[in-house]
């Protein structure tokens, strides 16, 4: 099932449904324009894909409520990415 990221770090009042959180078995996926860029798979967060800046508030997001670390881009790609795993 898929709902839409609410915001609540963000100073955005929402992210326009661009952004949608799936629940699945082990965990969340995080969808941003329909691509699949990050996860929380069993405890551990994955991030894929940090190609634009709309996404990257759409991660930073999704991390920050899940609570996870997620202060700058280069933190979340120190910490989380994982690229084209």
């Amino acid at each position: 099932m898929r709902t839409y990221l609410q915001t609540k770090y963000d100073s955005r009042k929402s992210f326009c449904n661009k952004a949608e959180v799936e629940t699945a078995k082990s965990g969340l996926k995080l969808y941003s324009y329909n691509t699949f860029v990050a996860e929380i798979e069993n405890g551990v967060a994955k991030v894929y894909n940090l190609q634009s800046t709309t996404t990257v508030r759409h991660v930073k997001e999704f991390l920050l409520q899940n609570g996870y670390d997620a202060e700058s881009n280069k933190q979340i790609e120190r910490n989380y990415f994982r690229g084209g795993e």
